[in-house]
């Protein structure tokens, strides 16, 4: 499968943010999330659908000037304000980053998002890529992540949604919240996106604090591999850009393993013997530096 030629920058923090609520739009530029993913869908009522995605229009403008990349959360598939989120936001002379379609349960999913994007871009002129991120929040998309993961040469991650994902499970409120009772789906995210060349992000911890347990959550789904995380309050964005994040001593060893590795096979260093899957490790570190091309 070829996908655009520049892999997509680093996401250890995506920041969700209303699109309906200004005051939050305007705050979320000064973040420092990775992303911003302005939200179309759960935070905006059915009223309101139309005036939030004139607002994201509207706020899109300001992307540039604020040096922010923005992906956008639009409608799921099958409801009456996809198409229309789909075509608006890829006829904008400013399109987002990405776009997130959420409850993708099938390859069909991002295969309809694939054909209207390429539709509405050709009719604009434009061959600006408009890359796809996949929420995975059902046990259907769950059940059909191998063929979800290589529907479009778009996509670019695989975002893991808890809250919705639990109640299709039927999982309580309480075994929601636990970390470790996520660890089979959490994989098979993983390898769904390891093997398809993809980033696999974590969904966001199922409430607005920084205490213990949100510090557990983070650190759990980095220690399990995933390359960030999502957040819905900006005070939670600098502890998740920091779990993310390779030291200066992990850099200086991933740099060091791949000068070692440079034209040999499998050689020794500092006494740890290197070869390629050491190398696949220290590529995927430097690849989460920021300002870095993975």
């Amino acid at each position: 499968m070829t996908r655009f030629d520049h892999p997509p920058p680093p996401r250890r923090s995506c920041l969700s943010v209303p699109a309906s609520d200004h005051r939050k739009l305007s705050k979320a530029w000064t973040s420092g999330a990775d992303e911003l993913v302005w939200d179309l869908e759960d935070a905006v009522a059915p009223a309101h659908k139309d005036e939030a995605r004139r607002a994201v229009l509207a706020a899109l403008r300001e992307a540039g000037r604020h040096g922010a990349r923005i992906a956008i959360r639009v409608n799921a598939p099958r409801t009456k304000w996809c198409h229309r989120d789909l075509q608006e936001l890829a006829a904008s002379p400013v399109p987002p980053s990405s776009i997130v379609v959420p409850k993708v349960e099938s390859a069909g999913d991002l295969a309809f998002v694939d054909r209207l994007l390429d539709g509405v871009r050709a009719e604009a002129g434009t061959n600006a890529p408009i890359g796809v991120q996949a929420l995975i929040e059902s046990a259907s998309g769950v059940a059909n992540l191998r063929e979800i993961a290589t529907a479009t040469p778009r996509l670019e991650s695989l975002i893991l949604g808890y809250a919705d994902l639990a109640a299709s499970l039927g999982r309580s409120g309480a075994t929601a919240g636990e970390p470790a009772s996520w660890l089979a789906i959490q994989d098979a995210v993983l390898v769904a996106a390891r093997t398809n060349e993809l980033q696999a992000i974590d969904g966001p911890y199922l409430g607005v604090d920084t205490g213990s347990d949100f510090a557990a959550a983070v650190g759990h789904a980095r220690d399990l591999g995933f390359d960030g995380k999502w957040a819905i309050h900006p005070r939670q964005v600098a502890a998740v850009n920091e779990a993310f994040s390779p030291t200066e001593e992990e850099l200086d060893w991933a740099a060091a393993v791949l000068d070692a590795l440079s034209g040999a096979g499998a050689v020794a260093l500092d006494g740890q013997m290197l070869d390629e899957a050491v190398a696949v490790r220290a590529r995927r570190l430097l690849a989460r530096k920021v300002g870095a091309r993975p």
